[in-house]
């Protein structure tokens, strides 16, 4: 992953409403956003995810993901594999609770006592993810991380991934429309950097452009001319005053 875009993890959390532990599965997720990993992840809305958010599928794609499925039915999983790219990890709530030997969880909208300890549970093992996905050593204090998102005692509001800054622009290649992530960040980065439109940065960034895009072998050379056209808009409109 290039320094251009901040190292987060999205987590996709089970959406039905029809199960405790789906209810369980969304606690954890927000325990896990809220508390205990704060810092370094995102929500990733399922359903408009599934719907076709432009936002959510494009962060999918960059950044790894978690999902939190209540069933075995593995909605979340399925569908952030479909439209984006395999999840980094999956837990399903009710394995979990059969692996440990926990009650089966009870209640929807108020969860039973070993509803609460599934949450527990997950959210402990999710955040265990978390690290494994960044890297990180694991068991980073929850206490110290929250206190550091929330100076001064504010509450913090669970980012989502559709605002996380990774846009989607839609541009015509070849006759046909084209939907490229990130550009405005790699363009962001390289003016910041000092970069101009020399051709060594041109190909610097344009292969950067490839790092977070597919791009057609075939079609190379028409998206390498309008990317730095795009760029050299972007430069141009950054002189203005």
């Amino acid at each position: 992953m290039s320094e251009v875009l901040e190292r987060k993890v999205g987590i996709v959390a089970c959406s039905g409403e029809e199960l405790a532990e789906g209810a369980v599965a969304r606690l954890a997720a927000l325990k896990v956003l809220n508390e205990l990993r704060p810092r370094d992840t995102v929500t990733i809305c399922l359903p408009l995810f599934l719907a076709g958010g432009a936002g959510d599928r494009a962060f999918a794609k960059l950044h790894p993901t978690i999902t939190v499925d209540g069933c075995d039915l593995r909605c979340a999983a399925r569908g952030t594999e479909k439209y984006s790219s395999k999840p980094a990890a999956s837990l399903v709530v009710n394995e979990l609770v059969a692996e440990c030997g926990l009650e089966k969880p009870e209640g929807r909208r108020r969860l039973n006592a070993a509803g609460q300890k599934a949450v527990e549970l997950t959210a402990e093992r999710l955040a265990a993810l978390v690290d494994q996905a960044l890297g990180k050593e694991a068991g980073t204090s929850a206490e110290a991380e929250a206190s550091a998102s929330r100076p001064n005692g504010e509450e913090r509001e669970v980012a989502c991934s559709c605002g996380s800054g990774v846009a989607v622009t839609k541009l015509t290649i070849n006759g046909q429309t084209v939907e490229l992530v990130a550009l405005p960040l790699i363009f962001r980065h390289f003016r910041e950097k000092g970069r101009g439109q020399d051709e060594e940065a041109a190909r610097d960034l344009f292969e950067t452009v490839k790092v977070y895009n597919a791009v057609p072998e075939e079609a190379e050379a028409s998206y390498r001319e309008v990317v730095l056209r795009e760029y050299a808009a972007y430069c141009q409109k950054e002189m203005k005053p």
